[in-house]
């Protein structure tokens, strides 16, 4: 085993690789391109270990009751104090619908019930996939939420009360947007990406829920 496989203790500079026991002294990589490969990756100069990096799945749910949908006050960075959808990182060993019930329950003490795919973004920038749902409470006659560990607080808003200006992220924008646009009804295909931003490159700027 590579020396750089292993370690007891992991230090500064260790990354996580495979097997959570496992992590790997990235000091000892090189930028270079793999034999069979074409892009430049992180290559061990001891054993020729590739640390490749792919991008990450985000879940997360429109959870609606009625005409009013749930929404999440931020209370860690990036975009603290701003609102967003309950949506989070995928763990290892669930379903992306676990994933989203999960964060749900996490971040706005919800239990929900999981329509379908609501839409399915690119965010370039910053290497995610985000799966959005949308769903129902789960007790749609007692739509119980609170604010989690990692939310200020939790509403549900109306449509034209929604506040468009404090939005954290623009797939927040393209989800809700999406939800208006499909209603109640079938969901058939996921929304994707707006025109004006297919690859997900661009930032949130202030403006109404058009964007």
């Amino acid at each position: 085993m590579c020396e750089a496989v292993g370690h007891d203790n992991p230090d500064a500079g260790l990354e996580p690789i495979g097997p959570r026991d496992q992590v790997i002294d990235m000091t000892g990589f090189t930028r270079q391109i793999p034999d069979g490969d074409n892009r430049e990756r992180d290559v061990c100069a001891a054993c020729g270990h590739i640390d490749y990096q792919n991008p990450k799945v985000v879940v997360g749910a429109v959870v609606v009751s009625g005409t009013a949908v749930l929404l999440c006050r931020r209370a860690i960075e990036p975009r603290k104090g701003y609102w967003t959808l309950p949506a989070g990182y995928m763990e290892h060993g669930e379903t992306l619908e676990e994933g989203a019930a999960r964060e749900a329950m996490e971040e706005a003490e919800a239990a929900i019930a999981i329509d379908g795919i609501l839409g399915v973004f690119n965010v370039a920038r910053i290497g995610q996939v985000q799966v959005i749902f949308r769903a129902r409470f789960a007790e749609p006659d007692r739509p119980f939420h609170a604010a989690g560990p990692e939310s200020l607080e939790t509403g549900l808003f109306e449509w034209d009360d929604i506040p468009w200006d404090e939005i954290a992220f623009p797939t927040v924008r393209w989800a809700l947007n999406a939800w208006r646009d499909r209603g109640e009804g079938a969901l058939g295909h996921p929304a994707g990406n707006p025109a004006a931003d297919p690859r997900g490159v661009h930032r949130i700027t202030p403006v109404g829920p058009a964007a």
